[in-house]
């Protein structure tokens, strides 16, 4: 059996937050549509967030792209904490603070990673 490294599990288990994040924003619920707009997003706001975070999960799949969609799954989940900080929201602030601090350390990692210097054939 093979062992797989948090550096490895941390982008998946990422991108599995944000398929479940997108597919939430995507088909809101009433309570989650009620939200965007008690926050004052326009009506249609949740289908950009939840692409954005669909976007972000594709990315992170893929080594190649993991820096980038970890980027946007930072950028999507500090625009969810100025949202909530700015309505007062403190409550709510825990999971985007979490999740975007862990896309750093996906982009730490894939940013390393890209500049180590590759070995002559």
């Amino acid at each position: 059996m093979s062992k797989i490294s948090w550096r490895q599990a941390l982008p998946l288990a990422l991108a599995a937050f944000f398929v479940v994040g997108s597919l939430s924003n995507i088909f809101a619920p009433e309570p989650i549509y009620e939200e965007y707009l008690k926050w004052g997003y326009p009506g249609w706001f949740h289908f950009v967030t939840g692409s954005l975070e669909l976007t972000a999960a594709i990315l992170l799949f893929r080594a190649s792209s993991r820096l980038l969609g970890s980027a946007l799954g930072c950028l999507v989940m500090l625009a969810a904490l100025a949202t909530v900080i700015i309505h007062g929201e403190y409550g709510h602030t825990v999971p985007p603070l979490v999740v975007a601090t862990l896309s750093l350390v996906v982009v730490w990692i894939s940013w390393r990673k890209r500049m180590a210097p590759t070995e002559p054939s």
